[in-house]
Order: C-alpha cells, then structure tokens, then sequence
C-alpha cells in the first residue's frame, strides 16, 4: 500500500491544489481598466447596471450591490426594524456573520437544530423555537442547497415573521422552480473570492417591496438621499439631505467591473460544477467511510460547495487530522463549518452549550469541503479522488 505522504510517502501531486480561487477573465481585466481610466471608480453607473443586470437574472424588480453580504444581512435587519429586544431564528450550521448582524442590531439570535440529510435549518424546529418575542427567520441555504422554503414561508405567514435568505451559497439555486432570494421578503447574496461569482468582496440584497429597497439604498450611504452618487454626476451637483444615520454599504464601479462579467459565466460556470460534482458522487458513493452530500425536493443545487461527512469511528483519524493528511497530499480542503454555538462568544453571551444542537454538532465535527471549482481540470478533480481514497485507505480501522 502506498505511504501517505504525512508519513514520508509520495504526494499524490507535486502542486497544491488550493481548495477555492477566484478565477479572472481578460474581459474583466479590460472593464476594469475602463473604469480606472474613467475616473470614476467609486458608486456610478457600473453598480447600476450591475444591478439592473442581476435583478433581471434573478426576475426581481429591486437589487441593491454593497459591499459584502454581511453588509446586507445588516441592512436587511435595518430596513425591516429589528433591533433590541427581537429575536431571530437562524442556524448553528452557518458562518459566523449570519448570527453576528442580529447581534449587531440589537436582537439575539436564536439557533435551531439542522436537517440530518441536508444541513439546512429544520421548519419543524422553527416552529418551537417562535416565541413573543420573534421577529424574523433567517434560512441560509448551505453549499447551495434550498432550504425546504414552502415550509418556512407557511410558518413565517401564520405567525406574521420576516424572512430574510442569507444566499451567500445560493446565486444559481432555485426551489420548487423559484430563485433563490426571492422567495422571503429579503434576498441577499455573497461575492467574496471563492463564490461562484466574485467582485473580489461585495454582495447584493434583492427584493420585490419597493418600499423597502427605498429604505435600503437610503441607508446603505450615510442616509443620504436617493441616488445621491449623482450628485458628482454630468448632470450636475444636486443638494441632498440626511434622512437616516446611515451606514457605508455601498459597492464600487472597481467592484461592478468584475461583477458584470462573472455574472455572465454564472450559468456556464454551474454546468462545469455540477460535472465535477457528481464525478465526486460516484467515486464516494460506495466508500463505508464517509458520507456523500445528500439532496431532497424539487431544487436547483448551486453547487458552491462539495461537503463529505466522516466517520471518525471507522478511520484512525478525526476530521481536522484528515485535513492535514490531505494537505501533505497536495490538495486543499476546508470546513463549513464549526457549530457556531460552540464558539467562545456564543456560548459567553447566549448560554449556548454542546449538545444543544447534535446534528449541527456532528457536522461542525466531521464535514470536509473538497475543492469545487470551474477552473478545475480533468487532473484536479482525479487527484482529488485518488487522495481522498489513499487516505481512506491507509486510516481505515479494521486494517
């Protein structure tokens, strides 16, 4: 049997295969150099049609591009009036900004307990979990994956709820035939370097209320009036007024140039994803040792994410150990992710402890990201499998 490289054995590959990078085009080069050489390289005309752009993919009538999903979060907490006193459901088997904006308004988050197969927050846990004081649910659709959204939505109505989609996984995803972000009050979206689409850092909220998207582009730039970027504009200087303490959310035309171009790949891009994800179903589909990603209801997968569970009773080896094999092997992995509740600050401020949530616990534990990339070739994706498989092979117990 061959030696794992962590034990002086030969890698798998003399090249580390980083688990995500972005991947930047000429096309988004040139539009980039447009812009600096404009001059016009803060909020102009570019976030516009970036915005017009992905509200028409997503068929919603409002988008608003900030500069990161958090900021959205945040925003969408805002517009809605959340803050001190309220609380919102959410869950455990996310990262950490999805909880941290609640706290950040003033409300507390409050964490239910995820499905076994999909790792997505369970509607039956929501509903024990609404109490007077509930404002809001906050599914995240993790590795791209829908959370069972009719359901959430039926909760959500008969108690009079907010819902806000955390879609930092969910560009491309859909259920039941509808996107992804559309279906809650709120959509809001991650363009951090490893999604499937990147302006470098940004994100976009989406919604159909339009008073809401007012709110939120108030609030989103000091509180300044609408369109107030205009006021540097051909048009002419324009007095504004402030109308809200606001906040400094706004996306750049340097941050759009990018945009514009990854979003025209969006579709393209899945379709190489999506191969590469099922070569990895097939190749660990029969593997005792670990568990493939499991999917259920009528969706649209975005595969951001390509998330193996282990099981550490059957492998000499824990997860965090399994990473490290790995990366001796030359090929990169990642977590998604700790059960948030298990942190330092959670368990400080809200008295969370282990063994509140099991599933989510045991996920946080033992999933393993693989690499997931369009730009992966034929080898890539090989070298993946065959090093999962050695390692599988040589920390097997019953060996």
């Amino acid at each position: 049997m061959e030696g794992l490289a962590i034990n002086g054995g030969k890698p798998i590959r003399d090249d580390f295969l980083v688990f995500s990078a972005p991947k930047i085009y000429d096309a988004e080069i040139n539009e980039l150099i447009q812009t600096l050489k404009s001059g016009w390289i803060g909020t102009g005309p570019k976030v516009k049609r970036f915005e017009e752009e992905f509200a028409s993919y997503k068929g919603v009538n409002h988008a608003l591009a900030l500069n990161s999903c958090t900021a959205g979060l945040s925003l969408g907490l805002s517009i809605l009036n959340i803050g001190p006193g309220d609380e919102v459901i959410t869950t455990p088997m996310t990262f950490a900004a999805t909880a941290n904006v609640i706290f950040h308004q003033g409300g507390k988050p409050v964490f239910v307990d995820i499905e076994e197969d999909t790792h997505n927050i369970d509607p039956e846990k929501i509903k024990a979990a609404i109490t007077e004081k509930t404002k809001a649910i906050m599914p995240v659709h993790i590795a791209g994956h829908s959370c069972q959204m009719d359901h959430i939505m039926e909760i959500a109505n008969n108690h009079n709820l907010f819902v806000i989609e955390d879609c930092a996984h969910a560009v491309e995803t859909e259920f039941k035939g509808k996107k992804a972000g559309v279906i809650g009050d709120l959509g809001v979206f991650s363009f951090y370097p490893n999604k499937n689409m990147t302006t470098g850092e940004g994100g976009m909220l989406i919604t159909n209320n339009e008073d809401l998207i007012d709110k939120a582009r108030i609030q989103s730039l000091h509180g300044m009036d609408k369109d107030a970027w205009k006021r540097f504009s051909a048009s002419g200087f324009k007095p504004y007024d402030i109308v809200y303490p606001g906040y400094k959310y706004n996306m750049t035309d340097i941050q759009a140039s990018l945009g514009l171009h990854q979003l025209k790949r969006v579709e393209n891009n899945l379709l190489i994803r999506d191969k590469i994800y099922k070569q990895f179903n097939q190749a660990f589909s029969n593997i005792e040792e670990i568990e493939i990603p499991q999917e259920k209801g009528e969706i649209r997968h975005a595969r951001h994410l390509y998330r193996i569970l282990i099981k550490p009773e059957k492998l000499n080896c824990n997860r965090n150990e399994f990473i490290q094999i790995l990366q001796k092997e030359n090929i990169g992995s990642g977590i998604h992710y700790p059960a948030l509740h298990t942190s330092i600050y959670y368990k400080k401020q809200f008295n969370y402890q282990e063994g509140m949530f099991p599933i989510t616990e045991k996920g946080g534990e033992n999933t393993i990201s693989l690499p997931l990339s369009p730009y992966m070739n034929e080898k890539d994706v090989n070298d993946t499998i065959i090093a999962v498989e050695k390692v599988i092979r040589n920390l097997r117990k019953w060996q």
